[in-house]
């Protein structure tokens, strides 16, 4: 008896003790910081001067004495240092580095790259001499297939590393400074280095057998030769000028060619970075390709309003910093194959070749802008410019792309000048090898900021390189543009300026008709059914705004209807451009108040019944393998508030061959324009029925043998939250959250209720089925342990990201945090409460036994009635895997990693989910011990109160009701993502949701039934005949007298009545 009394006090502290636990663990996080020791100061030693001027006399013999008052020797560091320049070798026999290709695939679409970084380190102003100063360096080189050589490497001493598709090594220098007359001016550093450098097999076909030989992860050191004969010349150019702008080096060995540390000349190419100052002083070669000003090209003739105001530098620099250039394909190229296919003035590769005037992903940056403000003439702003174009193959990346400085045939280095009184800014382009006469610069560049929109041209730069020479053209004009997301344009131009111009309104009238006709169903949906529209309270300018607002998507979508298959994810984001008058957002602090104290738009006397329908335009992105060639579409039409529909065409930049594009005459600016699209959007009200996604239905106007047909697209997204349900603090998780507590409010009334019967009706307490108690207990338990919600835990684990976690001051807002406090304190007092209750049971039948301890077989005992249970929910559990497996028979059983909502990672196997989903179906079915018990006990009295029974029962009950009614989201990555249960299996299915219940409520009726009647008149009432349903009454489970067990439990009157007064007091 002390040792079931000490157990019950265990339970009870192990209760309060996860508590604790779980409430230090989710609120007690120690955030540990690293704190990074610096590197130990380098002394840099220049005790190989003499061996350095022995070795660079070459250099010294042409160099100019250094002014004392020459202020450049100090910017040496700045200046002359570069990173991520181009490197390469002369064909021989002593090649540099090895490269490890083994995990490279064969048909890899980018080849390797060949990238050298370079460090002036130290000025020794000490040493200097008149023609030369001391300098030290260290140079980063290298073979990658998709990195940089940005990083300074360590300087303690040279390195030499290999891995699966990179090798690198680090070379320290040091040496001399000088200038010299040369080439129109240079500055020269001649270094010697000391280098680890990787040594080559001899007696091998392959000098780098040795990297085939080792492991993946080159556990070995690889063989190494220390080496300090290396010599190191860098050449800049004193004057930075467009056609003077490279900086050349060679490397070279000055051991003897039958040495292992020999190697092959190494040739070095960059360019000087924006801290160089540039000289404009190629007005000649300007005004060859720029005179008349300004250069009459297709762009200035077609209408669109262009940017020139005083900000020109500002804007230029903002979209050009390490952002990328579309190229637009030749689609009005008529000519040969290869004039057609070139990418303008620079040399085209394989991987640009390959895509056939295409031009799909080539990239575009312009490098190293520099832009100067003139002074004005008659109140006209002009600006100098200079920059370097460096175009980009497909599949490079684009972010490292962007840091390369190498100048090759890829790059094309350019200057000229904007004027506001055209907007053109007109340069001059040359390749990388100019004479003294400027032949190479025989290209022209025109660039554009426009400031009006539409469909057919949603870009912030425009420009095209085009053939200065017009009676031996090379090259067709070559298109390019900064396509921009419609956010970026109001926040850094401003609303002011820009303006959209809708050309699709009547075709956009067609769509509206044909997937629109009248029809009493729509006039229904018209008048209950509410939809984004116009704020009533709101300034018209306001308004538009906000609705702008509700109607961009950014949300994952799945083929609509959704097939059986898991298909990839796909990503939409939807923008809206503009709205009615309104181009982009309102903000009041750029717009000024004006709009504040606007009238509604409705109260208006211009107010007609054209405005019902918006004028709309919108950029529609979609993100998936599926749609590789369909990624963007300009869209652009007319929104119904009334049905919550867009009504669009829509344009994508179509990427085929040239020849393809030439053929199709019904091209728009080069753009597809035959393009339905539909964006359904889901009601504002009866948002708890109805299906909160958005419909989006995309399909072609051409033949199916039009090669620019493709098959109609339709999804539906994940559930959306539209502004004013953001802001709502009762969202969907706040009414769950109030429902648990609710429920778990009524569970607890119900179990005090139990434990006010049991002290009025004594006599029936042993005959509670502890097993019963224990289900409960383990279903208030789980959420302690494992951290899940107590009731309602599907629900609010099904929504998500898009409803669970609507924003981030939702997420932050204290009303949550109350929520789900209060709802772990219920849970922990309901499980006290139901241990309180087994409890007092166990301790009636212990009495019982004590004082009848001949006759223990007449004392109600739950081992029969534990072991039956477990057959029926162990047979159960079997039948529903084999349903299951029957119905899932076309996808394996199969493991997979999963997010819960918290972002952690999870296993999940579909068998456990199961296993954890019937779990909560033994607690719905709660009442199957005590029915069993209530059978094997034969009892003659009425253990439970009506109100526990019901009221518990009710309680299982409300999740699968709230289930059946509220809105299905379908979810097909809920099992990639979200916890505890997932929708595409059973129990909470449409038939779960009505079967459980009904299961549940005969329970509770066969318990009503056991305890009206007695089991001698249950007996009598199931008897037909000769055929009898319960066995005859025993005696075995008879009741003691009522008074008896009164008394044994009040007092303890029999021979351990002081031993049951101690247990008496304890309680």
């Amino acid at each position: 008896m002390k040792i079931a009394y000490l157990g019950i006090h265990v339970w009870t502290v192990y209760g309060l003790s996860m508590l604790l636990f779980i409430s230090f663990t989710n609120s007690y996080f120690i955030d540990e910081g690293f704190s990074l020791r610096d590197d130990p100061s380098i002394t840099y030693n220049y005790d190989r001067i003499d061996e350095v001027r022995k070795e660079c006399a070459s250099v010294l013999s042409s160099s100019s004495e250094l002014s004392p008052d020459d202020n450049r020797v100090y910017s040496i560091k700045n200046e002359l240092s570069f990173v991520n320049g181009d490197w390469g070798q002369v064909v021989g026999n002593a090649p540099l580095m090895p490269f490890d290709d083994r995990e490279v695939p064969k048909n890899a679409s980018h080849s390797r790259l060949n990238l050298v970084s370079f460090w002036v380190t130290d000025v020794d102003r000490t040493r200097r001499l008149k023609n030369s100063v001391s300098v030290s360096g260290v140079l980063y080189m290298g073979i990658t297939l998709d990195g940089a050589f940005s990083q300074k490497p360590y300087e303690g001493s040279p390195q030499f590393h290999i891995w699966p598709s990179q090798s690198e090594i680090s070379v320290l220098f040091q040496g001399i400074y000088t200038e010299s007359k040369k080439n129109g001016g240079e500055r020269v550093m001649c270094l010697l280095g000391n280098a680890m450098l990787p040594s080559r097999q001899t007696d091998s076909t392959d000098p780098w057998e040795w990297v085939k030989d080792s492991g993946s992860n080159f556990n070995n050191q690889p063989p190494l030769l220390q080496d300090d004969q290396i010599l190191f010349v860098l050449r800049y150019p004193k004057k930075l000028t467009l056609t003077n702008m490279a900086i050349r080096g060679q490397m070279k060995s000055l051991n003897q060619k039958s040495n292992l540390k020999y190697f092959d000349e190494v040739h070095v190419s960059s360019q000087l970075g924006s801290s160089a100052k540039y000289e404009f002083v190629s007005e000649k070669l300007v005004s060859k390709a720029c005179d008349p000003y300004p250069y009459k090209d297709s762009f200035m003739n077609n209408g669109i309003d262009i940017y020139n105001g005083s900000d020109f530098c500002v804007i230029l620099k903002q979209y050009t910093k390490r952002e990328a250039f579309t190229i637009v394909p030749n689609w009005r190229c008529n000519g040969t194959d290869e004039y057609c296919s070139k990418l303008g003035p620079f040399v085209s590769d394989q991987e640009i070749k390959a895509t056939d005037g295409g031009f799909k992903d080539v990239k575009l940056f312009m490098q190293n802008v520099r832009c100067e403000q003139t002074a004005a003439q008659n109140s006209a702003i002009s600006v100098r410019v200079s920059a370097v174009f460096r175009a980009v193959p497909p599949f490079d990346n684009l972010y490292y792309a962007a840091q390369r400085s190498g100048i090759s045939n890829m790059t094309l280095p350019a200057e000229g000048f904007w004027k506001s009184s055209t907007g053109q800014l007109c340069m001059v382009g040359c390749r990388s090898i100019v004479d003294a006469e400027g032949n190479g610069c025989d290209s022209r560049i025109c660039l554009y900021i426009p400031l009006s929109f539409s469909i057919k041209q949603r870009s912030i730069i425009v420009g095209t390189f085009s053939s200065i020479n017009i009676n031996s053209r090379s090259f067709f004009p070559l298109s390019f543009e900064k396509l921009v997301q419609p956010s970026e344009l109001w926040n850094h131009i401003g609303t002011s300026h820009i303006r959209y111009k809708y050309s699709k309104i009547d075709s956009a009238a067609t769509v509206l008709e044909k997937d629109e006709p009248f029809n009493f169903g729509t006039v229904i949906k018209k008048s209950l059914l509410k939809f984004p529209k116009l704020e009533d309270t709101e300034a018209f300018v306001v308004s538009l705004s906000l609705l702008s607002e509700d109607l961009t998507l950014h949300v994952s979508a799945v083929p609509d209807p959704f097939p059986h298959s898991n298909p990839p994810r796909t990503d939409i984001q939807m923008e809206i451009v503009s709205l009615g008058p309104l181009f982009g957002r309102y903000w009041s602090s750029q717009n000024g108040s004006s709009a504040e104290q606007e009238t509604p738009y409705h109260t208006k006397a211009d107010y007609t019944e054209k405005q019902i329908l918006l004028n709309v335009s919108a950029q529609l992105t979609l993100t998936g393998k599926t749609y590789n060639n369909f990624s963007v579409l300009f869209l652009e039409g007319l929104y119904d508030p009334h049905v919550g529909k867009m009504y669009l065409i829509g344009c994508r930049d179509v990427r085929a061959s040239w020849k393809v594009l030439f053929e199709s005459m019904d091209l728009e600016a080069g753009l597809d324009c035959l393009i339905e699209v539909i964006v359904s959007y889901p009601p504002t009200t009866a948002r708890w029925l109805v299906n909160p996604t958005a419909r989006i239905s995309i399909s072609s106007q051409r033949n199916e043998d039009d090669p620019l047909h493709f098959s109609p697209i339709k999804l539906q997204t994940l559930p959306i939250l539209y502004r004013k349900q953001r802001e709502d603090i009762l969202s969907r998780r706040g009414v769950e959250g109030i429902l648990r507590i609710l429920t778990l409010s009524m569970a607890i009334a119900c179990i005090l209720s139990q434990l006010f019967y049991i002290r009025e009706n004594v006599d029936s307490v042993p005959y509670i089925s502890l097993v019963m108690l224990g289900v409960q207990a383990l279903g208030y338990s789980l959420p302690l342990v494992t951290g899940a919600e107590a009731l309602f835990s599907r629900m609010s684990s099904e929504l998500g990201e898009s409803y669970d976690r609507p924003s981030y001051d939702l997420e932050n807002n204290q009303w949550f945090h109350v929520i789900d406090y209060t709802v772990k304190l219920l849970v922990l007092v309901s499980f006290l409460l139901t241990l309180r209750l087994c409890q007092k049971v166990w301790k009636s039948r212990i009495r019982l036994l004590t004082r009848t301890p001949l006759e223990s077989h007449r004392v109600p005992s739950d081992k029969r009635v534990c072991f039956a249970t477990l057959i029926i929910h162990v047979v159960g559990y079997a039948t529903v895997l084999i349903i299951h497996t029957v119905k899932t028979s076309q996808r394996p059983l199969r493991t997979q990693q999963y997010l819960d909502s918290s972002g952690n990672s999870h296993t999940l196997r579909e068998w456990e989910t199961e296993l954890e989903e019937y779990v909560g179906l033994v607690q719905d079915f709660f009442l199957l011990p005590q029915i069993i018990g209530n059978f094997m006990w034969q009892i003659n009295c009425k253990p439970l109160r009506k109100l526990y029974f019901i009221g518990i029962t009710v309680v299982r009950l409300l999740p699968h009701v709230y289930d059946y009614i509220r809105a299905p989201i379908p979810n097909p990555y809920f099992s990639e993502e979200y916890e505890f249960v997932n929708p595409s299996f059973d129990f909470y299915s449409q038939f779960g949701d009505i079967a459980i219940p009904v299961m549940a409520v005969i329970l509770a009726v066969a318990v009503y039934i056991q305890q009206r009647w007695n089991y001698e008149k249950l007996s009598q009432t199931l008897t037909w005949g000769r055929c009898k349903l319960l066995p005859l009454g025993s005696r075995v489970y008879q009741r003691l007298p009522s008074k008896a067990v009164e008394a044994e439990l009040a007092s303890g009157v029999n021979e351990n009545a002081t031993a049951e007064k101690g247990h008496h007091d304890e309680e």
